[in-house]
C-alpha cells in the first residue's frame, strides 16, 4: 500500500485495528533526493502525516518512525541524539527532519507514544539495490565497474540489518517521545568494505572514482548509549561477518539479481 493514499490506508486501519504502527516506508537516498525532491516530500512527510492522523483517529497509542543518521550532517562525532539537526544537507534529510517534527506535534497534541530510531547505513542480505554494499557486491561479481564518489576514504557506521530489526522491535517499548540512535559505533572506510567484498567473492573490483557529492558527509558514527540504556540494545554483527553474510546471500541469489539494473 502507498502511504500517500489516505483512503485505502484508512480501510486497512479499519479492517485490522492495529495496536501499534512501525513506519518503515520512505523514499531513501541522499543523491537521488537532490534530483527529485518532490517524491521525498510526498512519501516522507505526507505519508508520515497520514499514518499519524490515522493513529489519532483510531486511538492507536504507539508509533515508531524510522529516521536517519543523515540528519546529523557535519556535526562532531560520535553523533548524539541531542545534537542540532536543523542543517540538513539534502532533501532526503530535510524531509525526515520534517517527519520527526510532525511526530512530536502528534505526541504533544494527542498523547501518542512515539519512538524514532535513527538508522546508520543499514546493509545486509536483500538490501536496497541503490545502497553501496548491494551495488558493489553485484557489480564486482558480474565483472562490472563500481562507482566510488570521492577517494573511498569516507567512513560509514555500517549497521547490519538484523541488528536494526531487533532495535526497531525494541523501540515499541519506551513511553513518551524518544529519538534513539541505532548504529554500530564502529565506522569503517568504504575501501575497507570493498576489500572485504573482494576477499569474499574472490574477485578484484574495477573502480571508477568520481567527484564527491556535496550532500555526502565524510564520516558517520553513532553514540549508542541511549539505545543501550532505554532499549537494552547493542549491535552484535561486526562488519566482517555482515559482509560475509551479504556476499553469501548474493551468491545464492545471483540469477535473480541479474534482472536488477
Amino acid at each position: 500500500m502507498d502511504i500517500t493514499e489516505i483512503e485505502p490506508l484508512h480501510q486497512i486501519f479499519k479492517d485490522h485495528n492495529p495496536e501499534a504502527v512501525i513506519n518503515l516506508a520512505a523514499r531513501a537516498g541522499v543523491r537521488a533526493s537532490v534530483e527529485n525532491p518532490w517524491d521525498y516530500v510526498d512519501t516522507n512527510i505526507t505519508g508520515t502525516l497520514n499514518l499519524l492522523d490515522l493513529c489519532r483517529e483510531f486511538d492507536i497509542k504507539k508509533f515508531v518512525l524510522a529516521s536517519t543518521s543523515s540528519l546529523y550532517g557535519t556535526n562532531k562525532m560520535p553523533f548524539c541524539e541531542e545534537d542540532r539537526t536543523d542543517g540538513p544537507l539534502s532533501p532526503y534529510a530535510a524531509t525526515k527532519k520534517a517527519a520527526e517534527a510532525m511526530c512530536y506535534t502528534y505526541h504533544f497534541l494527542y498523547g501518542i507514544d512515539i519512538t524514532i530510531p535513527r538508522y546508520f547505513t543499514v546493509y545486509g542480505p536483500a538490501g536496497r539495490p541503490d545502497m553501496s554494499i548491494f551495488r558493489f557486491i553485484k557489480n564486482i561479481n558480474e565483472g562490472k565497474k563500481i562507482e566510488v564518489f570521492g577517494d573511498g576514504r569516507q567512513k560509514r557506521d555500517f549497521t547490519y540489518v538484523d541488528d536494526i530489526a531487533a532495535g526497531t522491535v525494541e523501540a515499541l517499548k519506551p513511553p513518551g517521545y524518544e529519538i534513539i540512535n541505532l548504529g554500530n559505533n564502529n565506522p569503517v572506510e568504504l575501501m575497507y568494505v570493498i576489500n572485504l567484498i573482494e576477499k569474499n567473492l574472490g574477485k578484484k573490483a574495477k573502480i571508477d572514482f568520481l567527484p564527491r557529492h556535496p550532500a555526502d558527509v565524510l564520516a558517520t558514527c553513532a553514540d549508542i548509549g541511549k539505545a543501550e540504556r532505554l532499549l537494552g540494545w547493542k549491535p552484535e554483527v561486526r562488519i566482517e561477518e555482515g559482509v560475509r553474510r551479504a556476499v553469501e546471500w548474493h551468491s545464492n541469489n545471483s540469477e535473480m539479481l541479474t534482472e536488477i539494473e
